[in-house]
Order: C-alpha cells, then structure tokens, then sequence
C-alpha cells in the first residue's frame, strides 16, 4: 500500500506542477481525462489511490499557478486577484517575491485546516442543514453577489460585468449539445481573454531580483484571520470561490498590498482542503476535484478522508518547495521569453483541447466567452466579477 501511495501522490504532485505552470490549463481539464478512462484505470488500482492522485494534483496546483498569474498575467478563476499586486511588485523586479509571499499564505492555510478540521468535521452538516432551504441559499448568494460589487469602485461597471458574464453562463450552462461546458466558459472568461490581452500590449518583462520578502507578522496574522473565516464560509455556497473568500476575508482583517498575496494564497488552498471535508460531511461538491472524486471513490467514508487530509499536507509541504525552486528558474529567466510565441502556443493548445472534447459548439463557446472575457477587463473592474457566469445561473436555479 505504501508504494501504492507514494507513487500515486508524487504522480498527482507532477500533474499538478504542470497544470499550474500551463496558462489556461486547469485540473478539471485532468479531472475529466481520469473520469473518462477510470473504468479502465480502476482494473488495475483501488479507487483511493486515484483519489490520492486527484488530491494531491490539486493542493499542489494551489501552490504553482500563482507563478504563470503573477510572471506572465495568465490568472485562472482563483488567483486572478493576484494579477494586480503581482505585478505591480513584478514591475519593480519583485516578482519572485509576490510568488513566494502567495506560497507563504498557501502553507499557512495548512495551519488552518488543522484548527477548522474537528470543528468542520462536527458541526458542518448541522449548518448546511441550517442553509439549505432554496430561497435562503438565493438569498445569501444575491447578498453576496452586491456585497462583491458594492465593494467596487465603479459600481455600474461591476453590475454590468456581474450580469454579462451571468447570463452568458446560465445560456451555456443550459445549453443540452455542449460536453463539459464549463472547460470553454471559463477558459474564455479568464484563460484566452488574459492570452490575447497580453500578446496585443506586447508585455515586456524587466530584469527581477532574487529576495525574500520582508513583511511584518501582522501581515501573516491578519491572512491567517481573514482566511479562517471567509474559506469554510465561502464553501458551504456554490459559485463562491478563493477568490470571493480573499475579498470577503479582507474586509474582516484589512491587510496590505502584499499582505493580500499572502491571504490570496491562503484561501486558494484552504478553500480546496475544505472541499474535500464538504464532499465528506455534506456529500457536496465544491471544486472540480471534490466532484472528480466524488465520481470516482463516492462520498468517502472516515478512514479515506484521513487518508485525503495526509494527502493535503504532504503534497502541501513538497509544493511549497517546487514551488519556491520553479519560480527561482523563472525569475532568472523570464525577461529573456518570447511571451508572445508561448501565448499563441497557449492559445493553440486550448483550442485543441475545448475542440476535442467540447466539439464546434465549445469552439463557439470559447470565442464568446473570449470576448466577453476581454469586455469585462476593460472595464476595470475585479475579474471575480465574471464568477457571475456560476454565481447568477444558481441563483436562478435556487429561485425556480
């Protein structure tokens, strides 16, 4: 068993490295591929060996995507918020140091799951029994939505983002010939619109220093704070993500510029560990891996959730590290990068994949998200405003 184990966290730990540092390639896209060949994988192995590999893949991601979101501007739907800050510290050769500080957050909220896991664990399922009545999950879903938006500077323009993307995910969404419709939607709306974006403006990346960042404790202390509240909140509700969990969290424990790197990193990952403990408290599925696994093991029972929480802080602890050692790399050698090469290339082997699984239709689907993607940006609004593509369609659905 322990050969097993070993083989398949380090395998799941490759994985997630590579979906990290690949703009636009996320770990539901190896979610779907495991899913599409289990019947055979499971003739060979025990379903919670592919759940080890699932989970470790995924905290690892945690870790190693704020690399391609600070260096080359290429976010995903949860670290989008580190675009700004990153480079802003990347613009002034610091951009090892705003990768670093996201990893600090991300190994901090392993400290977190250790002190929400018995509480979760006991009193999770009484609370979702608490909220699950329809009209109040809407409820708190749309007081959610205009708290986000309220938070704005330009409130209008984060409405307007807020239903544009909303009423393009609730036609995709119930859209009956589109296979997997969430792998065009949202590679459109944060994948290929930053893509385009950043081959148009022609990103030239300066010379970056090498240092470790020096921030005081109470930047740690308030990421620690705003993250243990806003995290296991953010995922009792659908369509709340990391990245609604760090703005929420910044209100509790109002925090610096890089103090939010530090409490961006740290939902990222807690918000992922929950969602493992969500699967088995509540048998509900938060993040694409909880769902992958959900498919493949069912809700698990205790002894293979203890196996999924060794799994969370083993690969936590061995990314923090691949993490620190790929940025290093990138940090010496990313001024001398055609990015405009490996953006084309980026967007040539997304559109190959969305084709092959999503077919004509998600080719369509990702042109318009796309476009809608680049609209949104330019109205200078946060980019969490496009999670109303998840967030509108469950209101509506809570509410019909």
């Amino acid at each position: 068993m322990l050969g097993y184990f070993v083989l398949f966290l380090l395998s799941g730990i490759l994985a997630g490295t590579l979906t990290g540092m690949i703009p636009g390639v996320h770990i539901n896209l190896i979610g779907i591929f495991l899913l599409s060949f289990s019947a055979y994988l499971l003739e060979f192995t025990e379903p919670i060996y592919l759940a080890i590999f699932i989970t470790a893949m995924a905290i690892t991601h945690t870790f190693v995507d704020f690399i391609p979101s600070i260096f080359l501007g290429c976010p995903d739907t949860d670290t989008e918020l580190s675009v700004l800050p990153g480079h802003e510290l990347l613009k002034k050769g610091h951009g090892y140091q705003a990768v670093l500080l996201t990893c600090y957050g991300s190994l901090l909220s392993l400290i977190s799951l250790v002190l929400v896991l018995i509480p979760f664990l006991l009193f999770s399922s009484k609370f979702y029994n608490f909220l699950r009545t329809p009209y109040l999950l809407a409820s708190i879903l749309i007081l959610v939505s205009l708290f986000l938006i309220l938070l704005e500077r330009k409130k209008l323009s984060a409405f307007l983002a807020f239903s544009l993307s909303g009423i393009l995910g609730f036609c995709v969404l119930n859209f009956e010939n589109l296979n997997q419709p969430l792998l065009p939607l949202l590679t459109g709306l944060f994948g290929s619109s930053m893509l385009i974006l950043s081959i148009k403006n022609k990103i030239k990346i300066p010379e970056q220093i090498i240092a470790k960042p020096v921030e005081p404790k109470s930047s740690l202390a308030r990421a620690f704070f705003g993250s243990i509240i806003a995290s296991p909140i953010c995922s009792f509700f659908p369509g709340l993500g990391a990245g609604q969990a760090a703005i929420i969290g910044n209100t509790f424990a109002r925090t610096t510029q890089k103090g939010f790197l530090i409490l961006l990193g740290a939902t990222n990952t807690l918000v992922m560990g929950i969602s493992f403990l969500t699967l088995y408290t509540i048998s509900k599925t938060r993040t694409g891996a909880a769902a992958t696994i959900k498919e493949i093991l069912g809700t698990p029972t205790i002894e293979y959730i203890l196996i999924i929480i060794f799994t969370i802080f083993l690969s936590g602890f061995i990314a923090f590290f691949i993490t620190k050692f790929i940025a290093k790399i990138f940090s010496t050698k990313i001024s001398k990068i055609n990015y405009t090469k490996l953006s084309i290339i980026t967007l040539s082997i997304l559109l190959i994949i969305i084709t092959l699984i999503s077919g004509i239709f998600g080719v369509i689907v990702l042109i318009v998200s796309t476009f809608t993607g680049i609209y949104i940006i330019n109205l200078k609004v946060r980019r969490t405003q496009m999670m109303g593509c998840l967030l509108l369609p469950t209101i509506i659905f809570y509410l019909l």
